[in-house]
């Protein structure tokens, strides 16, 4: 069994199960359910193959890298995979009950089309295929966007693909200039023979810009918002857990492979720049009067935290934000999801109106306390480890002026959150004309907080996993 090609099947899986859920659109829930089962058992069986192995390299037909594609599995690699894994299982069972008949038959090929990307990317050794991943990610999750309806929902998804068009362009350009100049695509080839010059700079400077657009790194966050508003709820809950994460990976792999050690202004600079998105994403979520519009700037304040590991080295930080994407993957989800529970039972999502509302959904109000206890980096959730090893990282570096960023972050993510949570403690009469919500939509956001607690209760088995294969034992702390 560990000579079996497991690296293959994350990919292949998910892709079949939107063929076959395209082909028999009457079946499709169902089908998507147990697609998406079959896809975390692959990802669990290439975790124990690198539970064995540390690493895993498979080039596809026998061809090598340079010639050929190489899939590469490492610790980053696979705590990427558990992160989409498990979260999109969460998200596929509130799915279940949330679309109809009609919408169902959109929603699962483009979400396995979508789910198969994400992990290739996370699978591709070399940076011409990151960028195809890129495309298929950005493509399917435009259509998603649209599949809400409505002129609201058909803008945001054009700003959406015009702006994945540009920043793929400036990508692109970047994979060009540097095959121009060294030769060869595949990335541990590229961090032998990349020396500095102009060219290679400008090839990168194009790359991270591309990347940075994608990630929606403040100033460059804002078609972030509307399209994870405006979006149907898992849909919301996928885009703002998963997908803005797929280029900020990109971004961690490109920087301590091809980056020189010689960079500390540049990685000041995007330091700086999430520490304004942490504060900037806080004030403008407490200014929210809509719950969904109020969890999307969250996530954009919530992104900032993960690009403070580039001032902050790779000692401990860059575990500090790999556990951030995990942590905030589940607990986005299940704030999403808990929006889009409140939303399906008042039919709106209005905050000053959840007087009378939250105290009749005790499971969605619970998920989402839980969920903001993961955010605002309170123990004993997945929330508060992330930003202790990222505030012992600032300690550590005497780079104190993070630790303030992470603190200020934590006190705007209360603040914002209580806005919703303090409905529930009113003397406000509860109503008595809510929808009822159905077992699907109303256990996966409680079960997803539970996750993000339990992250920091058990952090040992997920930190030896992403330590497998020692992803960036090859450069110096930056």
């Amino acid at each position: 069994m560990l000579e079996f090609a497991w690296v293959i099947l994350p990919i292949i899986v998910p892709l079949l199960g939107g063929i076959v859920c395209f082909l028999l659109p009457a079946r499709c829930r169902w089908l998507g359910l147990l697609w998406a089962i079959a896809t975390l058992i692959c990802v669990a069986g290439l975790g124990w193959q690198l539970s064995q192995l540390e690493e895993v390299r498979y080039p596809i037909g026998g061809w090598g890298a340079p010639l050929g594609i190489d899939l590469f599995a490492d610790g980053l690699s696979l705590m990427m995979l558990m992160t989409t894994a498990l979260t999109g299982l969460g998200i596929s069972v509130y799915a279940c009950g949330y679309f109809g008949a009609d919408k169902a038959g959109h929603f699962w090929p483009l979400w396995l089309l979508l789910w198969g990307a994400l992990n290739a990317l996370f699978l591709s050794a070399d940076i011409f295929n990151l960028y195809v991943t890129l495309e298929l990610l950005g493509l399917a999750a435009v259509a998603l966007v649209a599949l809400a309806g409505g002129a609201q929902a058909l803008t945001s998804a054009m700003r959406y693909l015009l702006v994945g068009l540009l920043s793929s362009l400036f990508y692109l350009l970047g994979v060009a200039l540097l095959y121009h100049g060294v030769g060869t695509l595949d990335l541990a080839l590229l961090a032998e023979r990349i020396v500095p010059s102009p060219s290679a700079w400008v090839a990168l400077g194009l790359m991270g810009a591309g990347l940075l657009i994608k990630s929606a790194l403040f100033p460059l966050h804002f078609w972030l918002p509307p399209a994870h508003a405006n979006a149907p709820t898992p849909v919301s809950a996928l885009l703002s857990a998963l997908v803005v994460k797929a280029a900020f990976y990109i971004l961690l792999r490109l920087w301590w492979a091809l980056l020189p050690a010689t960079t500390v202004p540049l990685a000041q600079l995007l330091g700086a720049l999430g520490g304004i998105a942490v504060v900037w994403g806080g004030l403008l979520a407490l200014r929210q009067t809509r719950l969904k519009l109020l969890i999307a700037y969250s996530t954009v304040s919530q992104l900032g935290y993960l690009f403070l590991v580039f001032p902050l080295g790779i000692g401990l930080a860059w575990k500090g934000a790999v556990y951030m994407v995990l942590s905030h993957a589940m607990a986005k989800a299940a704030l999403f999801m808990a929006a889009g529970n409140i939303l399906a039972a008042a039919g709106h999502d209005r905050i000053a109106e959840f007087d009378p509302i939250l105290q009749k959904l005790p499971l969605t109000i619970t998920a989402f306390t839980l969920a903001g206890v993961s955010i605002m980096g309170l123990p004993p959730s997945g929330g508060f480890v992330a930003k202790w090893l990222l505030l012992q990282a600032s300690v550590q570096s005497g780079q104190w002026w993070w630790a303030l960023i992470l603190l200020l972050g934590g006190f705007l993510a209360a603040a914002y959150l209580f806005r919703v949570i303090g409905c529930v403690f009113t003397q406000a009469k509860p109503s008595t004309s809510l929808q009822e919500i159905s077992p699907q939509m109303a256990w996966p956001p409680l079960v997803m907080a539970l996750l993000a607690i339990l992250l920091g209760l058990l952090a040992a088995p997920p930190m030896t996993m992403m330590e497998l294969g020692a992803p960036f034992s090859l450069r110096g702390s930056g």
